[in-house]
């Protein structure tokens, strides 16, 4: 079960990261970053946000300090989505449900990090 989620947890930042925000696939995540910062730099602000996420990606799947990423993935959703939700509520997938989704995804994190017994019995 852990081995899973740690597969999805990751995947979801490496899709943000890579296909998203690094390739340009999805240009909503540029707007949204275009619109919170205010700068003409959004775009290559946009992609170091990427690799940034590529980077969380890695460091789930790596599995070390598990605790602290968890802890560090958390912070990081909650302030991106409710900076999104005051800022830019109009150009998100499910508008201010994002949130919502948002803090539901957080729930998963932290049953990952915190929640979960590793193979030797502890968390």
């Amino acid at each position: 079960m852990k081995s899973i989620l740690t597969a999805i947890i990751a995947s979801v930042w490496l899709i943000n990261g890579l296909y998203a925000k690094l390739l340009g696939f999805v240009p909503r995540h540029e707007e949204i970053v275009c619109r919170i910062l205010d700068t003409e730099y959004c775009g290559l602000l946009t992609r170091l946000i990427g690799v940034s996420e590529i980077g969380v990606a890695i460091w789930i799947m790596v599995a070390l300090y598990r605790r602290q990423t968890a802890a560090a993935q958390i912070g990081i959703i909650l302030t991106m989505n409710v900076l999104e939700t005051i800022l830019a509520p109009d150009l998100l997938l499910w508008g201010r449900l994002n949130l919502l989704f948002a803090v539901l995804f957080c729930g998963l994190v932290y049953f990952h990090g915190y929640g979960l017994k590793d193979q030797h019995g502890t968390t």
